[in-house]
């Protein structure tokens, strides 16, 4: 447990709930100055609420050792607006973190104090190990089993920590943040020479297993991410698990320098000011790349706020899956009949028997969602369960695996609705990939149909694979629910599979 960053203690009531009142950070970093409200204590967390000022507070430290006065008051003044928002928020206990900056200069003290005086936020100054720690937690949150190092990258600092079978090992700090590295006092040769060493020296105190994996959190990389998407033309913008190789990453950072600045921050939307930081930042990625020698490099949204998160979870909830939680939680909320999913998940398992534990763990996923959008109109419903699902706030899930989800969904309606969905990113997609998720969408669809999406009405029907055959039993009560359209749905699952539909009554 780190010690400087103080929630509020786990209870008793709290570790046997999976929800509480909605939770506030606000992140004092180098850079940037950010307010996150997490909707309540979650294993994958909902945004409630999340704002960033772009401060500078770390810029010029090197020469003045004291905050940048007007990065001072611009950090001050979105500090008051983010305590006022969260009391109208009514968010007790808002927790706030400051990092490399506020600890390093020499008003630091004197700027928490003025913080707490004038807005009631006790900031509590972590140490570059504790904010290494924390950002590893976030990374955890997204990735239970996760198998490398995190990089995490702020104004002023840089962290590593290792994770083994997400676990945290190592940790370490160094002054390599990109406002730090704009401060320093020599020419260019003598620069690469400085971020060789910090660099060699943070592998020392964190080595990096071979061919393990980079989790790179913070908004200089995910402005690179950006960057690279463009270059690549890359179809899906989401960049959360957005993957590359260390060669692919190389090749960015050397277009991007032949680039106008500018003219990326309007096609990426990144500010002028990340933009300004970035070609320093990318040396310093350049030369962990080529001393860690990754096998892939990952981009996690997910760092020390989630970290932070992550702190207080009973050991139960960190456990948990966190796509499954957040798939159980849209269906609890968004479906007509929840619970009925894990029903379906259970009724179909004959159709599925030899799928691996990845895939399992997709139709799962997919029989939880499965009628989260059925609010939608619909001429327009493959649309909107497309999008509402392949852009939802989901960890644990890869690109692939969202798409993948998406179009399971969107085939759970109508065929014609799936063969008009036009979205470059399905090209992610194997025709392999594609024709899995056809068979879960009709899978899906027969289910929903035959009971109307009560799982009650399932109790005496049964799927059964005999030879060649798909075989749907009917007993009981469910004989009254046969039907034609029941007898269709049955025919497209089996010619997805290549068997031959058999509908008994007994």
């Amino acid at each position: 447990m780190i010690d400087a960053v103080r929630f509020p203690r786990k209870t008793a009531t709290m570790a046997k709930s999976k929800n509480i009142a909605r939770v506030g950070v606000v992140d004092v970093g180098s850079n940037s100055v950010r307010l996150v409200v997490f909707d309540g204590l979650a294993r994958s967390p909902a945004y409630f609420y999340n704002e960033k000022v772009l401060c500078g507070l770390g810029r010029g430290m090197a020469d003045t050792g004291v905050l940048h006065p007007e990065g001072r008051e611009r950090a001050l003044a979105a500090i008051h607006r983010f305590a006022a928002l969260a009391r109208g928020m009514g968010i007790a206990g808002l927790t706030g973190v400051a990092t490399a900056a506020v600890r390093e200069a020499s008003d630091g003290p004197d700027f928490v104090e003025q913080v707490r005086s004038e807005t009631g936020l006790d900031l509590r100054v972590i140490d570059g190990k504790q904010e290494a720690q924390l950002s590893a937690k976030g990374v955890l949150l997204g990735w239970p089993e996760a198998e490398g190092v995190v990089c995490d990258i702020g104004g002023s600092s840089m962290e590593l920590a290792q994770l083994q079978g997400g676990i945290i090992g190592a940790c370490e700090t160094s002054e390599l943040g990109p406002l730090k590295l704009a401060d320093f006092h020599g020419d260019d040769t003598a620069l690469t020479e400085h971020i060789r060493r910090k660099v060699s020296a943070l592998l020392d105190a964190v080595p990096f297993p071979a061919g393990g994996q980079l989790f790179l959190v913070g908004g200089s990389w995910r402005a690179l991410a950006r960057i690279d998407m463009l270059r690549r033309e890359y179809p899906f913008k989401v960049l959360h698990e957005y993957t590359l190789t260390p060669a692919q990453m190389d090749e960015t950072i050397k277009w991007m320098r032949a680039q106008d600045l500018d003219a990326l921050g309007q096609a990426t939307s990144t500010s002028a000011e990340r933009l300004r930081l970035l070609p320093i930042a990318s040396r310093v990625l350049e030369e962990l790349v080529a001393q860690a020698e990754p096998g892939l490099i990952a981009i996690s949204s997910y760092g020390l706020r989630e970290g932070m998160l992550y702190e207080i979870m009973p050991a139960s909830m960190r456990k948990l899956d966190p796509l499954i939680e957040a798939c159980r939680q849209m269906e609890k909320t968004s479906a007509r009949f929840p619970g009925f999913g894990q029903a379906l998940y259970q009724w179909l398992q004959p159709i599925f028997a030899d799928l691996d534990d990845a895939n399992r763990r997709l139709l799962l996923a997919a029989c939880l969602l499965h009628d989260t959008s059925w609010r939608a109109h619909p001429d327009y419903r493959g649309e909107v369960c497309f999008d509402s699902i392949t852009r939802a706030n989901l960890g644990g899930v890869d690109h692939k695996g969202r798409l993948l989800l998406g179009y399971a969904i969107t085939s759970r309606y109508k065929a014609s609705v799936r063969r008009n969905l036009e979205d470059p990113s399905l090209g992610l997609l194997s025709a392999e990939e594609k024709s899995f998720a056809v068979l879960i969408g009709r899978a899906l669809r027969l289910g929903a149909m035959l009971s109307g999406g009560q799982f009650g009405l399932l109790e005496n029907s049964a799927l059964e694979i005999n030879g060649e055959t798909l075989r749907l039993t009917l007993t009981g009560p469910a004989r009254e629910l046969d039907g034609e359209v029941v007898e269709k749905r049955l025919a497209s699952v089996a010619g997805s599979i290549n068997r031959v539909p058999e509908l008994i009554l007994a």
